[in-house]
C-alpha cells in the first residue's frame, strides 16, 4: 500500500508557490521522481466543492457537494454544509480503510473534518481539538482559526502524525485566512509558503519514500466591486432565490459573503426573460448559463444547482452588501472561474506530470 501525504493549501493561487518562496520543495519534485505545474480545480471554486473532489478524485457530477451551503427549493431550508451526508462519492480515506489502511485527516477548518471525516483513524481540527489526539501526537493546543499561526500548527501536527503513527494516508488541509487578506508579495503569505517549505523537507526527510502532492482547492484574487444581485432582484420584484455556494461561517475570510459564482432559483419561470434581461444589462454578470449548461461544461448536477448559475466579472463577486454594490480594495475572494488555476507539486509522484489536468487527479492516479 503505497504511503501519501497530500497538502491542500487553502486559497492558493499558484503565484503564492514558487521556486523562490518554497525552494526545498522545488528541489525535491525534481529530484525525487516528481514535478510542479499548475492544473484546474473545480468549478464553483470553493472549499467543500474541491475537498470532495480531490478526496475522490470525481467531479461534482458524481460527489454532490456543489458549494458550502446547501438550499432546498421544496422546503425553502437552507444552511451551511458542516456534516456528513452530503458526499455522495467514496473518497480516497474511505477506499485506504477498506484496504485496511490507516488514515488521518487534518484540517484548520472544523467544517472538513466533519464533512469528509467519517470513520477516519486519525481526525484533528483546529477549531475542534480531540485532546487525547493532541496529548497522543504531543500537539500544544491550536491557535485560532483565523490566526495566521494556525497553518503552521496543522504543518506541525503532519508532521507528528507521520513520526508517531505513521498512517498510509494523510490528508492536511489549511485555512485560507491569509490569502484572504494578503497578495502573494505580502511578509505574511510568504512566512506560510515558507514555513510549509520548512515541514515538506522535514516529512520528507523522515519518510523519504512518501508520496507528497501539494495543490489548493481554489485560488484568489482581488475584487474591487461587490453587487447585491438579490437585492437587485427584490427592487425589480423579480421572484429569484440567489444561493452563494461560497458562504460559509468563517466571516472573517470573506465579510460580505462575496464570491464569484450564484446558484439562481426562479419562483415564476414566466418573470424569465425579464431575469435574463436584467443579469445581461449588469456588467458585474459576466456568464450566465443554465443549469443544464452549466451541468454540461463544469460537470456538476443538473437537478441541484437552480435554474441558471451566474458567474462575476474578473473583478467582481457577489454579496451581502448593503443596496446595490460596493467599490472597495478591501477584499480578496474566490468562487469565479479566475480562480481555477491552482498549483500542484508532486514528490515520488503516482504518475508522469503529463497526466495531472485537474486537482481530483492526485486521488484519480492513486486509485
Amino acid at each position: 500500500m503505497r504511503k501519501v501525504l497530500i497538502f491542500v493549501i487553502d486559497g492558493c493561487a499558484p503565484e503564492y508557490l514558487t521556486e523562490k518562496t518554497a525552494p526545498d520543495i522545488f528541489r525535491l519534485a525534481k529530484q525525487d521522481g516528481g514535478f510542479v505545474k499548475t492544473v484546474q480545480a473545480a468549478v464553483p471554486t470553493v472549499t467543500n466543492v474541491n475537498h470532495a473532489c480531490i478526496l475522490s478524485g470525481a467531479f461534482p457530477e458524481d460527489t454532490h457537494v456543489i458549494g458550502n451551503y446547501y438550499y432546498n427549493r421544496q422546503t425553502g431550508e437552507q444552511g451551511f454544509i458542516e456534516s456528513h451526508g452530503f458526499m455522495k462519492a467514496p473518497t480516497i480515506l474511505q477506499r485506504y480503510q477498506a484496504a485496511g489502511g490507516k488514515t488521518a485527516l487534518l484540517t484548520v477548518k472544523g467544517k472538513v473534518l466533519e464533512v469528509f471525516g467519517e470513520g477516519v483513524h486519525l481526525g484533528l481540527s483546529v477549531q475542534n481539538p480531540d485532546p487525547s489526539l493532541l496529548e497522543k501526537l504531543e500537539l500544544a493546543p491550536p491557535p485560532q482559526v483565523q490566526s495566521p499561526d494556525s497553518s503552521r500548527w496543522i504543518f506541525h501536527a503532519a508532521y507528528q502524525c507521520i513520526k508517531k503513527e505513521s498512517p498510509d494516508l494523510v490528508y492536511c488541509t489549511t485555512n485560507d485566512f491569509v490569502m484572504h487578506h494578503y497578495g502573494p508579495d505580502a511578509p505574511q503569505a510568504k512566512k506560510q509558503i515558507c514555513t510549509l517549505n520548512h515541514y515538506v523537507q522535514k516529512i520528507h526527510n523522515l519518510d523519504p519514500d512518501r508520496e507528497i502532492y501539494i495543490t489548493a482547492d481554489h485560488g484568489m484574487n482581488q475584487k474591487t466591486t461587490i453587487i447585491n444581485l438579490q437585492n437587485i432582484f427584490d427592487e425589480a420584484c423579480l421572484p429569484v432565490v440567489c444561493v452563494p455556494p461560497l458562504k460559509d461561517r468563517y466571516i472573517e475570510n470573506h465579510i460580505y459573503q462575496e464570491g464569484g459564482a450564484l446558484y439562481l432559483y426562479l419562483s415564476n419561470r414566466k418573470k424569465e426573460d425579464s431575469v435574463l434581461k436584467l443579469l445581461a444589462d449588469l456588467p458585474a454578470v459576466e456568464r450566465t448559463l443554465s443549469s443544464e449548461e452549466a451541468a454540461r461544461l463544469y460537470r456538476l448536477p443538473e437537478g441541484e444547482i437552480g435554474d441558471y448559475m451566474v458567474f462575476a466579472a474578473k473583478d467582481c463577486a457577489f454579496g451581502e452588501v448593503e443596496g446595490r454594490q460596493l467599490h472597495t480594495n478591501q477584499v480578496r475572494t474566490h468562487g469565479s472561474l479566475y480562480e481555477r488555476t491552482v498549483p500542484l507539486v508532486a514528490i515520488n509522484s503516482a504518475a508522469p506530470a503529463g497526466q495531472y489536468f485537474y486537482s481530483r487527479d492526485i486521488v484519480r492516479h492513486l486509485l
